[in-house]
């Protein structure tokens, strides 16, 4: 039963604890742009909240800083600048024309000091009777503070700011004593190992996983290791990219931790191997800082390129170039633009649009819940299309080179279950479509032969429980880097990799 008592209390509370906080920049000069700061950034953080259910943290900050302008577009709905509008700029007009009367400096502290106290009092009578109430509601609904607007926006960059800053990038460096193992140096050809790294792909959607739709309908036959219990370090890409690249693990990772510490990237080229990172999405969110890289979003080839993004298969232009160059073990970061939305319907050329009829509105409310699915799925058709390109190109290769693929996406996606859409949530609150990701591996047959691949032993494993944290180590032991930072027991391939000596 619903206490209204309750709710009204707390609504008289929060009314005074905002009008404290007001009082402290009751300035002149001052008081007017930071109301108006506040109101333009509500209104924003309403339309997001109430459009796709997003909770504002720290983490929806740093992914609305680090996206890329062609994103942005996508979320520069009518119903954003409607929001914006009422209730944003018109209030702020109302408040620019109002007059305000600014006490001295003696008058004001007085009048603050007895607002204070007399609030402080008030607030007292307000709350102390439902002490119960708000002690449980506290403990049981901690997402809370992630829904108060203004609170939570203003908290959120606060905290992205204080994240942000710290020591150099890669200032700690990691696996200086990595070394390539014997057996791998003697073997006789080199070796082209492509990850692709995917993105807001969840694995419910892949039939691959069972999915009652044939998302995968050129990966069903290939040969592919496919775990089907898969976890994600985080629910957003500027914070999972960096986690799973890195040998924190999710329990101990932080952006500011990681933008200070080396990867596995830079691990693998202490070892002597050549890394590669290509983007198709909005940067490798400081991953890629030490290594080569190319940007290839805003390509210009006809190609593959139009209407200001580039679709995925822009990641394998000239790359045989790059590996036939190359005088050593090459690792190939893909980053795909993969499922990326709100804009599902741009992520693929028209002759994947089999799922119909698909939302064509970047505002995903105004489609139904299964035409927003038909638009995903459809991308997913296309994100298939591409891996199996990218099989082609390993195969054509593997006369000359070991080839080996890995397949991960940075996290899942919501796509209207419980009113939720897109991606975001804390991880703590996020639903299992937004962190159940897939993963599959691939090997050439001269790979396997080599490296000494127990597909059968690998296939055993692939129900068990994984997640981003086994990247770091599976990475460094699939090339048998040798290392103080690699730990077998987070290495998927360990046990089933017969030539393996670490």
């Amino acid at each position: 039963m619903v206490n209204y008592l309750f709710l009204l209390s707390l609504f008289a509370a929060l009314f005074l604890v905002f009008t404290f906080a007001l009082s402290l920049f009751a300035f002149r000069y001052v008081f007017k742009p930071v109301a108006m700061s506040i109101i333009l950034g509500a209104s924003l953080a309403a339309y997001f909240m109430n459009s796709y259910g997003i909770v504002i943290d720290k983490g929806i900050v740093r992914n609305v800083l680090e996206t890329d302008p062609n994103e942005v577009r996508e979320l520069l709905t009518p119903r954003l600048f409607s929001y914006l509008l009422f209730l944003g700029l018109l209030p702020c007009l109302i408040l620019s024309q109002s007059r305000l009367d600014y006490a001295s400096p003696v008058k004001r502290a007085k009048s603050t000091l007895k607002l204070l106290s007399s609030g402080t009092l008030l607030l007292l009578v307000i709350t102390l009777p439902f002490s119960k109430q708000y002690i449980s509601f506290a403990r049981n609904h901690r997402e809370t503070r992630h829904l108060l607007n203004p609170t939570n926006f203003l908290y959120a960059v606060s905290s992205h700011i204080k994240s942000s800053t710290g020591a150099a990038k890669g200032s700690i460096q990691i696996g200086k004593d990595a070394q390539l193992r014997t057996t791998w140096q003697q073997r006789g050809k080199k070796s082209v190992v492509i990850f692709v790294l995917g993105e807001a792909a969840r694995a419910s959607n892949f039939s691959l996983n069972n999915y009652e739709r044939n998302t995968n309908p050129r990966l069903k036959g290939e040969r592919l290791i496919n775990f089907t219990n898969f976890y994600s370090c985080d629910t957003a890409t500027a914070t999972s990219v960096p986690c799973l690249f890195s040998n924190l693990g999710r329990a101990s990772f932080s952006r500011k931790k990681a933008r200070t510490r080396e990867n596995v990237l830079d691990v693998a080229e202490h070892a002597g191997i050549a890394v590669l990172w290509r983007d198709n999405n909005s940067g490798c969110k400081d991953v890629c800082t030490r290594v080569d890289s190319e940007e290839l979003a805003q390509a210009e080839d006809p190609r593959f390129c139009g209407n200001g993004e580039c679709r995925d298969e822009i990641l394998l232009r000239d790359l045989q170039g790059y590996i036939d160059q190359a005088d050593r073990d090459v690792l190939i970061v893909l980053h795909q633009k993969g499922s990326h939305g709100p804009a599902y319907y741009k992520r693929h050329p028209k002759q994947f649009q089999l799922f119909q009829p698909e939302c064509q509105d970047e505002q995903l409310g105004e489609c139904s819940r299964q035409e927003v699915v038909n638009a995903y799925d459809n991308s997913l058709l296309y994100t298939d299309f591409f891996l199996s390109r990218v099989l082609a190109f390993l195969k054509d290769n593997s006369d000359r080179y070991d080839t080996a693929m890995l397949y991960v996406s940075d996290h899942g996606q919501s796509l209207g279950e419980r009113g939720l859409y897109l991606h975001g949530l804390p991880f703590w609150l996020a639903p299992d479509e937004q962190i159940h990701v897939p993963f599959f591996l691939w090997f050439s047959d001269g790979f396997k032969q080599s490296y000494g691949i127990d597909e059968s032993c690998l296939s055993a494993k692939s129900g068990r429980k994984f997640s981003h944290d086994n990247i770091f180590h599976s990475v460094l032991g699939l090339f048998e880097i040798g290392t103080i930072e690699y730990n077998p027991a987070l290495d998927i391939l360990d046990g089933c990799a017969k030539t393996k000596s670490l």
